[in-house]
């Protein structure tokens, strides 16, 4: 029996997985054949693995520069990535908070926010979030995302937070539900994963909702932090889902595509009123917060490479024509799937099953009679969906839903 234990798997009811030998492209090269990522393994590789301009990015900068503190030092990627952030993201946000991952990229939105409301003598402490959202494990994430199978263990740990309905249709109990508690004045912020709810089950809503929870947002001066740890770069067909709406939070959560899926980094970006907020000659002002590995070099340098492809490719084009592949794919499902839905490069569906929801013992069938016709996919209960690298194919695409219709409940 390995010693390692494995995120997200059961070790009392799996088979030991398969082992990981190389990647490139669309697929993983294991010990028992290759495999087709379907889920950009775990929503993270954007142009595909090993891209050639990023690993070199990696391996010039290993050369010459290691980790160093970011606490009193600084350093040529971070700034340069800060800057390409800044001008890429939705305007207004004009400060970069590094960090390690999806997760610690929420947790420092959460303290920013609250140090923000705090350091302007305001009693603001309340966090708005909607039901089935998931913002990361650690225990201010999980405790403004769903509670349930996840993380029930941990409940004594977590701190409350006032839940909105998931926006359906018009989204009009949602926006109800946020201008009541907004008008209480003791809103500081709402988090959200602006369009699409990932691991709650790709569930998608409109633009237009966005819009509205932003107008209220500014109507009684309620923080918004958008978490486009996976809606980023790309997945909804744009590069970050707040364009959609034309909107600008005031806080943005960037990783996973972030360094093209190669190496872990996350960044918080931040308007000019939350950092001055925390700007003053009093250091109990100081935003007390960092890890180790805060601004890595290496891993700057491996996000300014995916940041210069961004740059130099017909991007929006790419994107384009990923979205209506999978229109088409989806097009096919037949009476066995419901739910159809697509965001942009997202697609997916529900299988129709006696039992459904993130327990259902369907997806752990479907998941390996995905994976023993070399697609790898992680269905989310009864929730199939396909969230692939943008270099995939049409041929591709046809294997990895292949796989989906040919299971048998």
């Amino acid at each position: 029996m390995s010693a390692v234990w494995h995120p997200f798997f059961q070790h009392g009811t799996e088979p030991a997985p398969p082992r990981a030998i190389s990647s490139a492209g669309a697929f993983i090269q294991t010990d028992r054949g290759p495999l087709l990522d379907g889920i950009s393994s775990w929503w993270v590789v954007t142009h595909g693995h090993n891209q050639p301009e990023i690993v070199e990015a990696i391996r010039e900068t290993a050369g010459r520069l290691d980790q160093v503190i970011f606490a009193g030092l600084t350093h040529a990627p971070a700034e340069e990535l800060a800057e390409a952030l800044v001008a890429m993201t939705p305007a207004g946000l004009d400060h970069v908070f590094y960090s390690d991952s999806g997760s610690t990229a929420v947790e420092v939105a959460l303290k920013m926010a609250l140090g923000y409301w705090r350091h302007e003598g305001d009693g603001r402490h309340r966090i708005a979030v909607i039901e089935d959202s998931y913002h990361g494990d650690t225990i201010g994430t999980m405790s403004v995302g769903e509670r349930g199978v996840f993380n029930a263990a941990y409940d004594p740990l977590m701190f409350g937070v006032d839940r909105l309905p998931f926006p359906e249709g018009d989204g009009g109990a949602t926006l109800a539900a946020l201008e009541a508690l907004a008008a209480s004045g003791r809103m500081a912020a709402i988090i959200l994963e602006p369009l699409v709810l990932g691991a709650g089950g790709m569930r998608m809503y409109s633009a237009d909702v966005l819009a509205g929870l932003r107008a209220i947002c500014d109507r009684h001066d309620v923080l918004m932090i958008a978490d486009e740890v996976m809606t980023g770069w790309g997945r909804t067909g744009r590069l970050w889902a707040c364009d959609h709406a034309g909107v600008a939070p005031d806080i943005l959560c960037t990783s996973k595509g972030l360094t093209g899926g190669v190496v872990p980094l996350a960044a918080t970006l931040a308007s000019g009123r939350i950092f001055d907020a925390h700007r003053s000659t009093d250091r109990r002002r100081t935003f007390y917060h960092s890890s180790s590995y805060t601004a890595n070099p290496i891993a700057c340098a491996a996000a300014l490479a995916q940041v210069r492809l961004w740059q130099a490719r017909p991007m929006q084009a790419r994107l384009d024509a990923l979205a209506a592949m999978q229109a088409d794919r989806l097009a096919r499902l037949d009476g066995r799937f419901t739910n159809i839905r697509q965001c942009g490069t997202i697609a997916a569906a529900d299988l129709v099953v006696p039992e459904g929801g993130y327990l259902s013992e369907v997806g752990p069938r479907m998941r390996a009679h995905c994976m023993a016709r070399g697609v790898l996919l992680r269905p989310l209960g009864n929730t199939v969906y396909v969230l692939p690298p943008y270099c995939v194919t049409g041929a591709d695409l046809d294997a990895a839903w292949g796989a989906v219709t040919s299971f048998q409940v």
